[in-house]
C-alpha cells in the first residue's frame, strides 16, 4: 500500500523501528536522556510564556538537546516529503469530508479540539505516546504500560465511535 498523499511506497516497518530504537538508545546511553516529545513542546512554549511552570529546571536544562531534536524531526519530515515526490498542503480529510462536509474553519476547529484532548491526555499521563510507548515500555515501567494501554484503548474506542456512529 502506498502513501495516501504522494503515492510513494513507504519504508518497511522494521527499518522505521530500527531507527526509533537507535535514537532511543543513543539518547539513553550517550546523553542520559529519555525520548519524548511533549517536553519539547514545553521548551517551545518557554520562549514566549514567562511563567514559573515553563521556567523550571526540567524544561530549561533540556533545551540544548530537545530543540535540535525537534528541529531534526521537522527537517526529516521535509526531506521525506521531497524524496517521495513533494508535498502540498491540503484540506482534504477523506471520509470526514464526505460525511460531515465542514469547510476549512470547521476542520480547524475539529483539529483544535482534538489537539486540546491530546494535550490534556499528555499532561494527565505525565508524558506523550512516544515517551511512554517507546521509552517507558522498553524499560518495563508500569506507569508507561498503563498509559500506553490507555492510549491504545482510547484510540480503538474513538475510531469505533467515529466510523460506526458519526460516519455511519
Amino acid at each position: 500500500m502506498n502513501l495516501i498523499l504522494t503515492g510513494a511506497p513507504p519504508i518497511h516497518w522494521a527499518v522505521g523501528g530500527a531507527v526509533i530504537a537507535a535514537v532511543t538508545l543513543a539518547l539513553l546511553y550517550l546523553a542520559n536522556r529519555r525520548l519524548g516529545l511533549s517536553t519539547g513542546f514545553e521548551d517551545v512554549c518557554s520562549f514566549v510564556l514567562d511563567t514559573p511552570y515553563f521556567r523550571r529546571s526540567a524544561v530549561m536544562s533540556g533545551r540544548g538537546w530537545r530543540l535540535p531534536f525537534l528541529g531534526g524531526l521537522l527537517l526529516a519530515g521535509f526531506v521525506s516529503a521531497l524524496l517521495s515526490g513533494g508535498w502540498a498542503p491540503t484540506w482534504e480529510l477523506g471520509v470526514f469530508d464526505e460525511v460531515v462536509g465542514w469547510g476549512p474553519a470547521g476542520k480547524v476547529a475539529w483539529m483544535f479540539v482534538g489537539g486540546l484532548f491530546i494535550g490534556f491526555g499528555t499532561r494527565l499521563a505525565g508524558g506523550c505516546t512516544s515517551g511512554h510507548g517507546i521509552f517507558g515500555m522498553s524499560n518495563l515501567e508500569v506507569p508507561s504500560i498503563i498509559s500506553t494501554v490507555s492510549f491504545m484503548a482510547a484510540g480503538v474506542v474513538t475510531t469505533q465511535l467515529l466510523y460506526r456512529v458519526v460516519f455511519a
